[in-house]
């Protein structure tokens, strides 16, 4: 009789604990006073309006043709490829990455997406069905590796993008650092 495999949640196997979220310093004030962070949809709904988006009128249009403006976004690393480019571009100013409870996760209706959620033909799956089919990328996300290696930069840089998307609303107590500002 073969030995019973027990399966182990990656996200507790790797020790992630803590999600991500990007946003302008000047929007914390906004954040603490709608008491948490909201999908665009929800932020329009209730008239809330955040002063610096991190996405552009396009960038807000892509994500309701696909449905993704009932999301916040997350990532797994304190850095993502669309922080950079809306600092680029002038969106943000000064950053701060809002660490997330993992807890975040057990939200129903939480999304995964292997990339910029809403990038033309980019898929998004439930989590289950992205934790039962490996699609996160977790031991290039939080194990060592050697990042001379081209073939590991590449790796490393697609699963940076990748984007968990959670219903509606995070309140301010899934957020462990939200700072006085």
């Amino acid at each position: 009789m073969p030995p019973s495999v027990t399966y182990v949640d990656p996200f507790f196997r790797y020790s992630v604990t803590t999600l991500y979220h990007f946003t302008d310093k000047r929007n914390l004030q906004a954040i603490r006073g709608a008491g948490g962070l909201y999908s665009l949809q929800k932020l329009n709904e209730n008239g809330i309006s955040v002063p610096f988006p991190g996405g552009n009128k396009l960038s807000q249009e892509e994500d309701v043709k696909k449905g993704l403006h009932r999301f916040v976004h997350l990532c797994f690393k304190s850095n993502h490829p669309m922080e950079h480019v809306a600092r680029e571009k002038k969106h943000i100013g000064e950053t701060v990455f809002l660490q997330v409870k993992h807890d975040v996760l057990e939200l129903p209706g939480v999304m995964y997406s292997p990339g910029v959620a809403n990038k033309s033909g980019m898929p998004v799956h439930t989590l289950e069905e992205a934790k039962k089919n490996q699609l996160i990328d977790f031991e290039i996300l939080f194990t060592y590796q050697d990042w001379r290696h081209p073939a590991v930069q590449d790796r490393r840089l697609q699963a940076e993008k990748c984007e968990i998307l959670v219903p509606d609303y995070i309140p301010l107590g899934f957020i462990r650092n939200f700072p006085n500002g």
